[in-house]
């Protein structure tokens, strides 16, 4: 029995390597595909926009956390879901790693490993570059670096999970709509550019907002890093995500399973 774990353990780590290895190669178009568009938000408004007396300079501590939590969305559910609608559809690749000594699940378990890690990257390196680029920050504060971590790993994870389901149940000819009918309302209904207590003011979409799990990693990275600002109870945002990062899970492995017998 205990051979047969470390076997596991073994080949698992082996296909995270090689995913490593490809991410590595490809750091630079990783970066600009998932950074872009976040950093873009940045210049404009948190850089430009203050400079030009539109929005305060208190804007960017409200923007940053939300700027942080797209990336480490779009970083995690695009390393999930574009690899799988790439090796189920015309290469096939899924086929080898499904000859892998392990159970199918093993090798999509480990396809979410991979998201979080570079879902991870994405947050470490944006947060310096929108710090560089705004400048002095109100309220900003490291001290509760074990907070962001967490934060960001489970943002990771839950993005990941969604990324597998995503990746798996979407034909390859319908993954434009992915971002026009799924990750444009998420990112701008996400909490993302604005605190959620902030929304009390339009109760409806204060409770509404509650389905998008880019709102619980925006709350709580903004918890993590400007603790000034208002932000959703930690202890929610835990229980939310666990409960997210579950549910796509257990879709996203019964939807993997599926193709993988087909």
């Amino acid at each position: 029995m205990s051979n047969t774990k470390v076997s596991i353990a073994r080949v698992f780590l082996a296909l995270l390597r090689r995913d490593a290895y490809v991410a590595r190669r490809e750091l630079i178009f990783f970066l600009i595909r998932t950074t872009l568009q976040p950093l873009m938000f940045v210049i404009i408004f948190g850089f430009v926009m203050p400079k030009m007396g539109i929005v305060g300079r208190n804007y960017s501590s409200l923007m940053l956390p939300g700027i942080v939590a797209i990336s480490v969305a779009m970083s995690a559910i695009m390393a999930v879901s574009f690899p799988m609608i790439v090796e189920f559809g015309h290469t096939k690749e899924i086929e080898d790693r499904l000859l892998a000594p392990v159970p199918n699940q093993i090798v999509a378990i480990e396809k979410i490993a991979a998201g979080i890690i570079q879902g991870t990257i994405a947050a470490a390196f944006i947060l310096p570059m929108a710090r560089l680029i705004i400048g002095p920050i109100p309220g900003l504060s490291f001290s509760n670096i074990g907070l962001l971590i967490v934060m960001t790993l489970l943002g990771g994870a839950a993005f990941s999970s969604m990324g597998l389901f995503l990746g798996t149940a979407i034909p390859p000819q319908q993954v434009g709509m992915m971002f026009s009918v799924i990750l444009a309302p998420m990112i701008m209904f996400g909490c993302a550019y604005y605190p959620w207590i902030g929304l009390s003011r339009v109760p409806a979409l204060k409770w509404g907002v509650l389905i998008n799990p880019l709102t619980y990693v925006a709350e709580g990275l903004r918890a993590a890093i400007t603790p000034s600002v208002g932000h959703m109870p930690l202890a929610a945002i835990t229980v939310a995500l666990l409960g997210i990062t579950a549910f796509f899970t257990f879709l996203g492995l019964r939807s993997f399973m599926r193709r993988a017998v087909n």
